[in-house]
């Protein structure tokens, strides 16, 4: 029965390990979409963004969606897919 627990221990930790990478971007820049790209998938999802920045070596972005709401988001560098989305209540 012990070495039952160990792979479960072990894929429990690989998981929690998986998750807390994804918080940062490891991608060589050469692999990086360029800013146009950034633009040009916020304004297919129809926001307006008004800053692109980098952190934790992934693209950051705030702005406008299309209902009025300010946000912040962390977008994955080379495929421009959405990490993390949160609505920003501040008045910038």
């Amino acid at each position: 029965m012990k070495t039952g627990i160990l792979p479960t221990v072990a894929l429990a930790i690989l998981a929690a390990t998986s998750a807390q990478a994804r918080d940062d971007c490891d991608i060589p820049i050469a692999h990086w979409q360029p800013r146009e790209a950034v633009r040009a998938m916020a304004e297919d999802r129809g926001w307006t963004l008004k800053r692109i920045k980098i952190d934790d070596g992934c693209y950051e972005v705030y702005g406008i969606d299309r209902d009025g709401r300010r946000f912040e988001a962390k977008i994955d560098p080379a495929t421009l897919e959405i990490i993390e989305i949160e609505e920003r209540h501040d008045h910038r």
